[in-house]
């Protein structure tokens, strides 16, 4: 199971009902935070989800209204006698930034804290485990940004009708099975390929702060979960070039050029008291849309 908790879904400024951009991915024992706009910290108290939960940070690019609480998500983490070693990844200069965040703040108890950064500069798959792998693509904004994907890795469950034939039920032969291996019972070969049904792992797809291009939708190709920026409506299309963000029809292309399965709205400008027009535009292209919201939670 994967749970998404949207912690921020507002743009460059927040409002009484949305806070700056955060969302939360757990799976497992991993907590994977993209973005840490300011005053997360509560957002997280609210939600009832522990800062230490966070075992990885993912910063989509530098500008505040992504990364000002950055600083004291670090200090709830040291005030918290956090153990492990936070992994941090972001775009080219983060280690700098993350550096002076650091010398603007008098907390000496920060060197009690374990973290390693790593900047992220082309498109690649940047970590990989057993059982997910993320992966990372610039986009085109005003300064150097990210997007990024969650993929789980697809699994194989055990075809328990196929192994009646054997006699075989429970046996931890089964876990061989399970990781592609052939396997000898009661002097029969049993192969892996008829015993397991493959199931696909999830891919979550998460875009902020970008232009339009076709690099987005190649990005978010087959993605059970598009998390898109609809910072305007179309209204303000004469905007995007300039600023370098997009429309809730943009995303909503986005998603239908992907295939993806599901698309959510996010990133609103706070002009906006009704957001009942952005989801009516990016249905008319994409039908199954939904709009974020502070402390709304997804499972797939």
């Amino acid at each position: 199971m994967i749970t998404l908790t949207f912690l921020g879904t507002s743009s460059m400024l927040p409002t009484k009902e949305r806070n700056h951009s955060s969302l939360l991915i757990q799976y497992q024992n991993e907590g994977i935070m993209i973005d840490c706009g300011e005053g997360v910290q509560r957002q997280l108290k609210i939600a009832e989800i522990s800062s230490c939960k966070i075992t990885k940070l993912l910063i989509t690019h530098f500008h505040g209204d992504h990364v000002l609480g950055i600083p004291g998500l670090l200090q709830s983490l040291v005030a918290n006698d956090y153990q492990r070693t936070l992994q941090i990844y972001g775009p080219k200069g983060t280690k700098e930034y993350i550096k002076h965040m650091f010398k603007g703040i008098i907390f000496k108890e920060f060197r009690r804290l374990k973290y390693n950064i790593t900047e992220l500069n082309s498109a690649k798959v940047f970590y990989k485990d057993k059982n997910f792998s993320l992966k990372c693509a610039n986009v085109n904004h005003a300064i150097p940004t990210l997007m990024y994907s969650f993929i789980e890795n697809d699994k194989l469950k055990i075809n328990l009708d196929y192994l009646k034939r054997f006699g075989l039920k429970m046996h931890p032969l089964l876990g061989k099975l399970q990781h592609g291996k052939d396997i000898i019972y009661n002097g029969k070969k049993i192969k892996s390929d008829k015993a397991t049904i493959k199931k696909p792992g999830k891919k979550i797809t998460l875009i902020t702060d970008s232009a339009p291009s076709p690099t987005l939708a190649k990005f978010a190709k087959d993605s059970d979960l598009l998390i898109c920026e609809s910072t305007w409506s179309s209204h303000m299309e004469h905007l995007v070039e300039k600023r370098k963000h997009l429309t809730s029809r943009h995303a909503a292309e986005i998603a239908k050029k992907s295939h993806s399965k599901k698309l959510i709205l996010t990133h609103f400008s706070q002009r906006y008291k009704s957001l009942d027009e952005m989801l009516k535009e990016a249905k008319a292209v994409f039908k199954n849309t939904e709009l974020a919201r502070d402390f709304m939670k997804i499972e797939i």
